[in-house]
């Protein structure tokens, strides 16, 4: 890729970070994302899934009825930034913290070089997806028919990985990112005195104390040891700190449900039904529950994994594959566009030392070193998908 025109797209990611847009809301991020493709000459249509986008490039060598995907994420987090960058955000308690920022420059690097060298046949698709960190951007783009509108016979996607070095890959067939829900819990029970009539209340945080404990034991003791999963409970509010004689009348909790496989999920659902229902039996009081889906589990189509190994193989050379690369807890709402397509999602190494903040840290930023290499491995994947399907 031309230097002037990486140079470009830094400057363009830079952009973005300065302002980022949290989930449905990128409307300037896809504003800016529209006039790079204007400037480009290629084709798209805008508000898919509210704010996505949807571009293609059809090659200039016959008619074929081939076709790939490739999809980048572009909101940000509710995430004040202490990352001291030149270009840090401008907008109070958002950041660019996952480097969706970065994704979205290496899709629009892969246009703007397609749209030179479009000796290929079929069409690609290019996939601006709005509202991945867990508000239901893909959920909403298929809901808008992005499969049937634009028909993708395989999809692929990247996402930055500080925890590799750079010129690493992660890649692994079938689950690579977990399947996950939000838990939420209102506890209703009935305050009183602390100290004068604590007999006389159903007090919702000894409860809550009581249901913390027991739900961090489903996993050890109802979920097979060899199947990956996580059960945390991560916030907990109730009553004041000024009131330290006062029982409140509710305790409100959340949380979250990770595994690897849709089962085990499951078996990590129902031990929390039952656990919340025991202890409104036992206690005498009301407990809501709420688990909300918030992404499936990231499943790697194993032919569409073997290409992009190979791929990545060719363009870098075999000692650029992770050894042993194991998935994360973590989840990605892609999954979603993975299950209606088959395809892979790839953990692209972007760690060094100055670059050494994990995701969703606030001193976080992408690393624009992995760029390149980031535009050369989407364009491949896309012309290799192509080219396998007219075999």
């Amino acid at each position: 890729m031309k230097t002037e025109t990486l140079n470009k797209l830094v400057q363009f990611r830079h952009n973005l970070h300065r302002e980022p847009e949290l989930g449905f809301e990128e409307r300037d991020t896809s504003r800016k994302v529209g006039a790079y493709l204007d400037s480009l000459g290629v084709e798209y249509v805008s508000g898919i899934g509210k704010t996505g986008i949807v571009a293609w490039i059809i090659g200039t060598v016959g008619d074929s009825d081939a076709s790939v995907g490739l999809r980048a994420d572009m909101d940000a987090l509710p995430i004040e930034e202490k990352s001291g960058v030149e270009h840090i955000s401008t907008r109070t308690g958002r950041m660019h913290a996952c480097g969706h920022d970065g994704h979205t420059s290496i899709l629009l690097g892969v246009v703007d070089y397609l749209k030179e060298n479009n000796d290929f046949a079929g069409t690609v698709y290019f996939v601006f997806q709005p509202a991945e960190e867990g508000v239901g951007g893909a959920k909403a783009m298929i809901e808008d028919g992005i499969f049937e509108r634009f028909d993708m016979r395989e999809i692929y996607a990247l996402h930055n990985w500080p925890s590799l070095p750079i010129g690493q890959y992660g890649l692994i067939a079938g689950p690579i990112m977990a399947g996950g829900d939000r838990v939420d819990i209102t506890i209703h029970g009935r305050g009183g005195h602390g100290g004068l009539n604590p007999h006389g209340c159903i007090d919702p945080i000894r409860i809550a104390a009581e249901l913390v404990h027991k739900a961090h034991t489903i996993i050890a003791r109802e979920v097979d040891p060899l199947n990956p999963a996580v059960l945390s409970i991560c916030a907990l509010q109730s009553g004041d700190l000024a009131g330290f004689a006062v029982i409140p009348d509710t305790a409100t909790l959340s949380g979250t449900i990770r595994a690897l496989d849709e089962a085990t999920r499951e078996v990590v659902r129902s031990g929390l039904r039952r656990l919340c229902q025991s202890l409104e039996q036992y206690y005498g009081a009301e407990i809501e529950l709420v688990i909300e889906d918030k992404f499936g589990v990231t499943d790697n189509d194993p032919g569409a994994t073997e290409s992009a190994r190979q791929i990545i193989a060719d363009c870098f050379g075999e000692e650029a594959l992770a050894v042993n690369h194991k998935p994360c807890m973590g989840g990605e709402d892609f999954s979603y566009m993975l299950a209606e397509r088959p395809g892979a999602y790839i953990h692209v190494g972007s760690g060094d030392a100055e670059h050494s903040r994990g995701l969703h840290h606030p001193e976080y930023d992408f690393n624009d070193r992995i760029m390149p290499d980031g535009i050369r491995l989407l364009t491949e994947l896309a012309r290799k998908s192509l080219e396998k399907q007219l075999q």
